[in-house]
């Protein structure tokens, strides 16, 4: 008799601490896809907003744990919220046009939701990888997931001279809309892009978490497709039933559903962040992340202040090159309102300092300052480059009129000329102004290098002020997020 042959079993892979489960069976109608993105517009400015208070609480859970080695599990929960929040209007709409069930608008884990996330909390985090798995450790999944997500699915108007259409995004987001296609032709969801999507969102989320730094083990590189994870535990209610056949898999029974699923009483209890929490956090993120901008702000001005100045006083810009085969470079639309508001000082700007070397030491140039109208009448149908953006954005007006000698003209209010190095100082004054380079002799074909600076008198006490402001604006911050993360705190629920 011959010997029965025994096989191994496959090995169930570890389950990884981020939990990312959906229903067997996605339930979309045909043609709701096609309006999602307007419908779920409003997730998409709480997301924002959440996600600036996510950014935040990640640094202060940084440095929480390179003192205590712990995740403050306020923050902790926050951050599992927001990802679960994320994940659910991913799962509505263009990441995967698996539901038409509109995602709630909690941090809280919804039973009754298609879409769910867990992580486990970890007890104790490393402080040395803290440092280094957000940004180093973690750039070969960043590189995947800058295929799979991209800039998001998003088309776009560009409003410039060269206005036009533009698609970007990732490989989920074409993936969904394939899906959809499909669900529209035919009827149902293909049932291998639904496992697939559910595999790569997964992907995504696990190194979100990785990179929020709420665990230390790494992301496995491996698409555990599906809606259930391999090993993983399962916090699903039971699901409900498709809206139509979902076509790659035999049979349309609902599946059974064992463990805490089964009855709803083993899902986690809901976290402790109501709405007024969450508002703070929100509020005191954003007013951190201001205070960063003010103090990087500060900084730089007293940096510019007491380093960049020159020997007169001058902060100087860098030196760029202007050429045009036209008669003149123009650089128009200067606003200027020297006085401003009553509550501002004075000459903020100060005296304007401007030098310019023509290309060639022996060819007179000529660089003017004079009202917009009439530097447009004085280049009326000349041939010419409009500088808007000095350096990025530049524009060619035809003509072949000869505009003659710019020395000629009587409506500069300031002006150099001259061969070799020339400076032009200049108080600003109210108006609209236009500034032009050119050949002293108004001939075409105009190279020369150009650099601007001012002396700004009231650099120094904008420097202080944005300073003192930052930093009294951290201090405010710090408090509401730290009164937030205390009301939210464990033994509290979302009422």
């Amino acid at each position: 008799m011959a010997a029965s042959t025994q096989y191994a079993p496959t090995p169930i892979p570890h389950p990884y601490p981020v939990h990312v489960d959906a229903v067997d069976h996605p339930a979309a109608s045909r043609w709701l896809w096609l309006v999602k993105w307007l419908l779920a517009i409003p997730h998409y400015i709480v997301l924002a907003f959440l996600w600036a208070a996510f950014v935040v609480l990640s640094v202060v859970a940084l440095f929480a744990i390179l003192v205590t080695g712990r995740y403050p599990r306020g923050i902790f929960d926050f951050n599992v919220g927001v990802l679960r929040w994320w994940w659910r209007v991913t799962y509505y709409s263009y990441g995967a046009l698996a539901t038409d069930r509109y995602p709630p608008f909690t941090l809280a884990e919804d039973p009754d939701y298609p879409a769910h996330l867990e992580v486990d909390y970890p007890e104790h985090l490393s402080r040395g990888l803290a440092l280094v798995k957000w940004w180093l450790l973690a750039i070969p999944h960043y590189l995947v997931v800058g295929i799979l997500v991209g800039g998001g699915t998003a088309v776009a108007w560009q409003a410039d001279d060269n206005a036009r259409w533009v698609f970007g995004g990732g490989l989920v987001g074409l993936l969904a809309i394939v899906a959809a296609v499909v669900l529209a032709v035919t009827g149902a969801y293909p049932r291998p892009l639904y496992d697939l999507l559910l595999g790569l969102n997964r992907w995504v989320l696990r190194v979100a978490a990785y990179a929020g730094l709420m665990t230390d083990e790494y992301p496995p590189f491996r698409l555990d497709q599906g809606p259930h994870e391999p090993g993983g535990r399962m916090t699903l209610s039971a699901p409900s039933a498709p809206a139509g056949p979902v076509t790659g898999r035999p049979g349309t029974e609902p599946p059974t559903v064992e463990g805490p699923a089964a009855g709803g009483s083993g899902l986690p209890p809901r976290g402790g962040w109501g709405a007024g929490s969450v508002i703070s956090v929100i509020v005191g993120s954003i007013a951190a992340l201001t205070s960063l901008g003010l103090v990087t702000g500060g900084v730089a001005a007293l940096v510019a202040d007491g380093v960049a100045r020159n020997d007169d006083g001058y902060v100087m810009s860098r030196t760029e090159t202007f050429t045009t085969s036209g008669s003149a470079v123009l650089f128009s639309d200067l606003e200027l309102d020297t006085t401003g508001a009553s509550w501002v000082p004075d000459r903020v700007i100060g005296d304007v300092r401007i030098t310019v070397s023509p290309g060639s030491s022996s060819d007179p140039v000529f660089f003017g300052i004079g009202p917009n109208r009439d530097v447009a009448a004085y280049l009326d149908g000349a041939s010419y480059s409009v500088e808007r953006r000095p350096g990025i954005d530049q524009r060619e007006v035809a003509g072949s009129a000869d505009p003659g000698a710019p020395t000629a003209q009587t409506f500069w209010v300031a002006s150099a000329t001259g061969g070799g190095s020339q400076q032009l100082t200049w108080e600003p004054r109210d108006g609209s102004w236009s500034a032009v380079l050119m050949n002293s002799d108004g001939s075409s074909g105009v190279t020369a290098d150009v650099a601007i600076g001012a002396t700004f008198p009231w650099l120094t006490q904008l420097g202080l002020g944005l300073l003192l402001g930052g930093l009294l604006l951290a201090v405010a911050s710090a408090a509401i997020i730290i009164l937030a993360i205390r009301q939210a705190g464990p033994g509290r629920r979302t009422s």
